[in-house]
């Protein structure tokens, strides 16, 4: 994967910081010490240190450069609970549980990202998309301009020189019309980030440029105005069958005024059936290369794993971290 060789160039040459919360698996262990043998980034790992060592020893790792922090015993311990108990005493949260979630390598790790300690952080080989995103959207926050996180792919398709990026297909199941702006306009900037192309943005639809009337087809437009108000800058529309986006002589024919159609790179889904299906089918039926869900949306990356992930994936989500940080 030339991208994917590309992206860890970029990450070794921007020197972040990435905390990995799951410090005590086997295979954030194997992804951590590659990392910093081919110097993508400084990493921290969180859990009980002698469990660290121990598993580390076990694989015949060496973690001599890889910090360690076991978050009841760091220094920003208190510090971090009494900001995390500012930030949720609106919801009723005691001082007691605050620490007891601190505690929580996921919510330490998120806090170290909130105040600088890390530019960013991988989770999920053990713990649920819900836990990760919880800790990233309690601790992190929101980027400002948006209303929802949510994730996209970037497919490596076979055939074709440039990969896309599709969205959403793994976090927000029914987007109205505000998130899916949102998410149109995170994607954008992902995808730009990450392949150094100019986003051409389609908001997918089962009608192109009026062809069908539907609410459905309504919330894609209105998602494209909100869109368009928004970042005018950004080359977008819809709503547009996916052939029409992806295929220039159909686009002559379906949407011939249109500066998107057959020439789309960031495919915007309806919702998340769709998306879903959309990333998977591509994957099995074109043997495609799918990388994520890569989440976005958060003021800084913190960013979800499949719990079937191999130490590879999590390498690999590592340098994509530091791209987008």
């Amino acid at each position: 994967m030339d991208l994917l060789k590309q992206i860890q160039q970029n990450a070794s040459d921007l020197k972040r910081h990435i905390v990995l919360p799951e410090g005590e698996e086997e295979r954030t262990i194997r992804a951590a010490v590659r990392a910093h043998r081919q110097k993508i980034c400084k990493l921290t790992l969180l859990g009980e240190e002698n469990s660290i060592r121990r598993k580390a020893e076990q694989l015949k790792l060496d973690l001599d450069g890889i910090q360690i922090i076991t978050p009841k015993k760091s220094e920003q311990f208190e510090k971090y609970v009494q900001l995390f108990f500012d930030i949720r005493k609106h919801k009723g949260i005691t001082k007691k549980e605050a620490s007891e979630i601190i505690a929580d390598s996921l919510f330490f790790g998120a806090m170290l990202v909130r105040e600088g300690g890390a530019n960013g952080g991988v989770a999920g080989a053990m713990n649920t998309t819900g836990n990760v995103l919880r800790a990233g959207i309690q601790c992190i926050g929101l980027k400002k301009g948006l209303s929802v996180v949510s994730s996209t792919f970037l497919m490596i398709v076979p055939g074709r020189e440039k990969p896309l990026t599709y969205a959403d297909a793994a976090v927000v199941p029914d987007p109205d019309p505000d998130q899916l702006a949102s998410i149109a306009i995170a994607s954008a900037r992902t995808h730009q980030k990450l392949t150094g192309d100019e986003p051409i943005v389609a908001m997918l639809s089962f009608s192109t440029m009026g062809s069908a009337t539907h609410p459905a087809v309504d919330k894609v437009k209105e998602a494209t105005r909100l869109v368009k108000e928004q970042v005018p800058d950004l080359i977008i529309d819809g709503e547009l069958q996916a052939d029409a986006a992806l295929v220039p002589s159909v686009a002559e024919k379906k949407a011939p005024e249109s500066p998107v159609a057959g020439r789309a790179n960031v495919l915007i889904f309806p919702d998340l059936n769709a998306g879903n299906i959309g990333y998977k089918l591509t994957e099995r039926l074109a043997n495609a290369k799918a990388l994520g869900p890569l989440i976005q949306g958060l003021k800084n990356p913190f960013m979800d794993l499949s719990r079937g992930c191999n130490a590879d994936d999590i390498f690999n989500v590592i340098a994509i971290s530091c791209v987008l940080s």
